[in-house]
């Protein structure tokens, strides 16, 4: 096809204090695989809901077949052709997969069972989607689960389908089929578009490439473009497009030279099975005194799963020590009683209680502790208010008062009580994932500045970024983890920056 069947033209929206989507440029051809790349925060979830009907653009226009479409509901955009399957399964399992496929239909209705079975018939014929009207969703596979989203959206006039991390809980074997529906899907004239922060099936399912980056559309990969070089050149550049290649330089930290201290954090063969996911295979760190470790790497290589064993959320196999002594068999607060502490990615959900007090959010770790409660038990709200008070000022939290639900203050003030809480006492090794994920410049460089003081304090410090100029900026060395493992370590210097993307696409061996 040479015309679009949906495209956006300076798509634009903001939410206070950022700009999710600025000036978005984008053309969808029916009969090619559209890959949409960009770390968390790129803008990538805006740009799908605002297609979806979920979201309304504040700026530029929505075209489909050349015409431009205000997509007022998610309705609207199912009429239109436009339908998008999400990360996480939108099947209700306790209904049939008929049941399923009926779901949107006028309430007075019952489902036409023979009329979907005779669809999925000819869906099995053509497409090799294999999925039994009668069973029950909730019995279903992921990858069969998947399936049944796939019909939907065809049986409902899908012609741009949107595939949301589409493969982010399927085995590597439930990928491989899924990459094959989605290159038989294209090949029938619908326009895919394809998310993931896997950049080795984004290349192998793909088409085109876009990128985004902080909201705006950073590069193009055209299909002839990507034919015309080998495999490891696109991947190299689309690493470029992801990160950046300037400000790091601009901004790096000196690392401290190597510290004839021992190691206080040594991770000895961390082995962990994660279902339909990467998990961890034979991961070994250590990290001085005052040290930055830095660990780099696409999304989803399993960093989520090391900082959640070094925190004690996880039991996986091989050995942690802190100052010498093993702790692989301590939970979550007695590791951080010997001072070790997590920073989640989560601020919203795991870091803190949304309805709870910001005074309560403080201490949310150290419930049953003196001096906030006594001995027998009891709470003491006025040690926890003169505590909360403190953290408040020496943090510079923005808040009405510390009795203020947490849940009411920004990004950057919830994620100002999260370093408080952190930081305070006698932390020995911190763990911080993505410290500054969705975080104003301001509040992005106040958190920087923490890190490197509690750094200069003697601090351990494993800092997990999928911001790699955050990496360089921060870190003294820098591990990278892809598929699970840690495929390599590099000093940081004028030289990390390619090395570390070596490592990342695999031009290097591990």
């Amino acid at each position: 096809m040479t015309e679009p069947i949906l495209s956006v033209r300076g798509l634009t929206k903001r939410y206070p204090g950022v700009v999710a989507n600025d000036g978005v440029d984008l053309a969808l051809m029916g009969g090619e695989v559209h890959v949409l790349l960009g770390e968390n925060g790129a803008g990538k979830s805006t740009l799908i809901a605002m297609l979806t009907g979920l979201q309304q653009p504040d700026a530029g226009d929505i075209l489909v077949d050349g015409t431009p479409r205000v997509i007022a509901s998610p309705r609207e955009a199912l009429r239109l052709g436009i339908a998008c399957v999400y990360q996480t399964i939108m099947l209700s399992p306790t209904l049939t997969v008929a049941e399923n496929l009926a779901l949107g239909e006028p309430w007075w209705s019952r489902p036409d069972r023979a009329k979907i079975a005779a669809e999925l018939a000819a869906m099995r014929e053509d497409l090799d989607i294999a999925v039994d009207p009668d069973a029950l969703a909730g019995d279903l596979s992921l990858g069969q689960q998947q399936q049944v989203e796939i019909a939907r959206a065809l049986m409902r006039g899908g012609r741009v389908l949107i595939l949301d991390e589409a493969t982010s809980m399927l085995t590597p074997a439930g990928a491989d089929e899924l990459g094959a529906l989605i290159r038989r899907l294209a090949a029938r004239g619908l326009a895919i578009v394809f998310i993931s922060h896997k950049l080795n099936e984004a290349l192998a399912f793909g088409d085109r490439v876009s990128v985004l980056r902080l909201g705006r559309k950073v590069g193009e990969l055209t299909p002839d473009h990507i034919a015309a070089q080998p495999k490891e050149a696109t991947m190299a550049e689309i690493v470029g497009l992801m990160f950046g290649r300037d400000r790091a330089e601009a901004m790096a930290r000196t690392p401290r030279p190597a510290s004839a201290e021992p190691p206080i954090l040594q991770a000895t063969g961390l082995s962990l099975q994660v279902p339909g996911g990467v998990g961890l295979k034979d991961v070994s760190l250590e990290v001085a005194p005052g040290e930055v470790l830095g660990i780099a790497g696409i999304d989803g290589n399993g960093q989520r799963e090391l900082a959640e064993v070094l925190a004690g959320q996880r039991v996986a196999a091989g050995s942690i020590r802190l100052a010498g002594e093993a702790i692989d068999g301590l939970g979550v607060g007695a590791r951080r009683r010997k001072g070790l502490r997590y920073l989640t990615d989560d601020r919203h959900h795991e870091g803190t209680v949304g309805p709870f007090a910001v005074a309560e959010n403080f201490v949310t770790k150290d419930v049953g502790a003196s001096p906030f409660w006594s001995a027998a038990g009891l709470v003491d709200k006025s040690a926890i208010g003169a505590h909360a008070a403190r953290m408040v000022a020496d943090f510079d939290v923005r808040t009405p008062s510390v009795a203020t639900p947490i849940g009411r203050l920004s990004g950057g003030n919830m994620q100002k009580v999260i370093l408080a809480r952190e930081l305070t006492g006698e932390a020995k090794v911190v763990i911080y994932a993505k410290p500054t994920y969705g975080l104003d410049v301001a509040n992005t460089e106040a958190t920087r500045a923490r890190i490197l003081a509690a750094a200069e304090a003697g601090v351990a410090t494993v800092l997990i970024s999928t911001d790699l100029d955050e990496i360089l900026a921060l870190s003294d060395r820098i591990a990278v983890m892809s598929a699970g493992r840690i495929v390599g370590t590099v000093p940081n210097g004028p030289d990390a920056r390619a090395a570390v993307a070596d490592l990342m696409v695999g031009r290097v061996a591990a």
